[in-house]
């Protein structure tokens, strides 16, 4: 079978394949390690601009902006507002690209940024899909501060069955061939995986109990 931009897949071109898997690696370790450095400050800028006066129930964008006064004082808003702009400006093409890839790989269409669009029309359909509904929701009444929190949850629930599944295929040689994950990396992932399932159970009883 090949790929949807018709190429082999890697797995029958071995010797094509080390290469391509370096540079995945360093891809997903840099990437990784550059957005949690970047949680972990916005988690303490929180904690500080907002927790240490008293805000506690953030559940309006003008509240988390009020919050950061005694930082910036009458710029407050400016600030709060130049952040979260950039944040959908870096967020909006990821997400809708990153939709464009699963739909498109899973209905076997030709995806990826360096096709021209009228050679990979469902895979930018997709991605304008995606756009036009972001910003369909702009507009609608919903609950910016609900609606991120909701996403989250969705997305931990969502993350265990799809991680699980993805242990299973790095694990098939049927399906990876000489590329099948090696120990250290299927203990490592299945660990994850139960990690994850754990912390799912631990929400889920945590709101049977009202909490």
């Amino acid at each position: 079978m090949e790929e949807a931009a018709g190429k082999p897949p890697l797995r029958s071109r071995p010797r094509l394949a080390q290469p391509a898997l370096r540079r995945i690696l360093f891809d997903n370790v840099v990437g990784m390690g550059v957005s949690n450095l970047i949680a972990f400050f916005v988690i303490l800028t929180a904690a500080v601009a907002l927790h240490a006066h008293g805000v506690t129930d953030v559940q309006t964008a003008e509240q988390a902006a009020s919050a950061l006064r005694p930082f910036a004082g009458p710029f407050a808003f400016l600030l709060f507002s130049v952040g979260i702009i950039g944040t959908g400006l870096l967020a909006a093409p990821v997400l809708a690209g990153s939709a464009g890839y699963a739909i498109g790989e899973l209905q076997g269409w030709r995806a990826g940024l360096e096709e021209k669009p009228g050679e990979a029309i469902g895979f930018y359909g997709v991605i304008a899909a995606a756009v036009l509904f972001g910003l369909a929701l702009t507009w609608a009444k919903v609950d910016p501060m609900k609606a991120l929190f909701l996403s989250a949850v969705i997305n931990g629930v969502i993350a265990v069955p799809i991680m699980a599944a993805m242990m299973v295929v790095a694990t098939r040689r049927t399906q990876m061939g000489s590329l099948t994950a090696g120990k250290l990396m299927t203990v490592l992932g299945w660990l994850a995986t139960a990690v994850m399932a754990v912390a799912v159970g631990l929400m889920a009883w945590s709101y049977a109990q009202g909490g």
